[in-house]
């Protein structure tokens, strides 16, 4: 089983379509607390959702239990807290939200998490697939970059 992850920035439209296209993904699960700013632009949820099915022809899901809080993700961007501070504290989230309870792994087989970060090193999306691998070890994460 396969769960990739993405982030839309620095990239075209072009690209990101073409990456999950190429790589055979089945669904886009956004991953974000906000999906509707304007800084997102084509990424924007309704957006994608449209786009998703127009052009991949596959779902799209925003599943806001994957989020971090608006109040972890402002006090590590302002430098608040540090990574790995960042880090516990968005797995203990999961925790507490019942993720894994409720999880059916078969529904993120083939799935991709989206996130605005760039690159999935200091990103949530990265943390909640290997949370989600930790659980369920049959799946491969894959970094579409």
């Amino acid at each position: 089983m396969q769960l990739f992850t993405i982030g839309f920035t620095k990239k075209t439209a072009k690209e990101f379509f073409s990456l999950l296209n190429e790589n055979g993904v089945k669904k886009i699960v956004d991953t974000r607390i906000n999906n509707t700013s304007q800084l997102a632009g084509f990424a924007k949820g309704k957006d994608l959702a449209y786009f998703s099915k127009v052009i991949l022809d596959i779902p799209y899901e925003h599943i806001i239990d994957f989020a971090p809080t608006q109040d972890l993700l402002k006090r590590y961007r302002n430098k608040k807290i540090s990574w790995g501070e960042y880090e516990n504290e968005y797995l203990k989230l999961l925790d507490n939200r019942k993720i894994f309870e409720q999880l059916e792994a078969e529904s993120l087989d083939g799935a991709c998490l989206l996130c605005s970060e760039h690159l999935p090193d200091y990103c949530h999306r990265r943390l909640l697939a290997e949370a989600i691998q930790s659980h369920h070890p049959e799946f491969t994460i894959i970094h579409l970059r």
